[in-house]
Formats: structure tokens, sequence, C-alpha cells
């Protein structure tokens, strides 16, 4: 199995940009992260992120064929981006939404999520073990299990 990690705008910025919501772990370490659970699991991983909507939305489209599914945090763009949203539909691959904070108890504007609308399941304030729950649920998917309820 093949996945890709796809990461929005500022989580590039992680262990700077507000701690108290985002933790102070950085990016590099939110790569190693994933990298050695997909290593654990099996699973080949591809990591980009990119605070340019066009990025992500190449980075999806040029998905197609290549990859069994995708891990999105979309961040900004979760509240704001038409085009993430028809990019994931235009490929139809599986994919898992995951956010680091509980954007449900957050601000208003932060509770509509038009990424949603073309994903399986969603993990919000797991923190970096979002990204593993994601992972082990498509790979369950794939193996045959439910896909269940969102999170």
């Amino acid at each position: 199995m093949k996945l890709l990690f796809l990461n929005g705008p500022n989580l590039n910025m992680l262990g700077i940009r507000e701690p108290g919501i985002y933790g102070r772990q950085t990016y590099q370490d939110l790569e190693k992260y994933i990298q050695d659970f997909c290593g654990e699991l099996g699973i080949a991983c591809e990591i980009l992120q990119s605070n340019h909507e066009g990025v992500l939305v190449d980075a999806i489209q040029s998905a197609y064929g290549r990859v069994d599914g995708i891990v999105i945090n979309p961040a900004a763009y979760t509240h704001t981006s038409v085009a993430l949203l028809d990019a994931l539909k235009a490929v139809s691959l599986p994919a898992v939404e995951v956010h680091l904070s509980d954007v449900s108890a957050r601000e208003d504007f932060r509770q509509i999520s038009y990424v949603r609308l073309a994903c399986r399941r969603t993990f919000a304030g797991h923190g970096f073990q979002g990204y593993r729950m994601a992972a082990e649920a498509l790979l369950a998917e794939k193996n045959g299990a439910s896909e269940g309820e969102k999170e």
C-alpha cells in the first residue's frame, strides 16, 4: 500500500505557531513520525506540505494511478477550498481528513469543511496520532474492513 500525506498552509510552522493549540513538535517531527509508523505498518509513503493551494491540487491530481489513498490535513484550506474538494472527487481515491486540533471546539468558521465531503473519515484533535489513525483506517479498508463512522 502507498499513501500520500498532504499538509496545507502553516503546518511548516509547527512548534512555532500557537504551541498551546498545535504543540511544540516541529513539522520535521511530524514527517519522521509518519515515516516511522508507515515503516511499521508496511506502507510506502509520500509526504508533501505546501502553503499554496494549487500545489496541493496538483499533488492530488498526480496521485491518480500512483497511490492507494490520501491522508490530508488541508489546514486553513479546509474551510475555503472547493478546489481541493473537486480534486479529491476527480481522482476518486480513498481519502481521510486529519486535523491536529479539535476543530469542532474552535471558532465558528472552522466548523465548515469542504474537503470532508470527499473523505471517508475525519480524525480531529488527536495530534500526530490522527495521521496514524487515518493510515490505519485506509489500510483496514484496503484489507476489507468497513469504513466506519466519521470521528
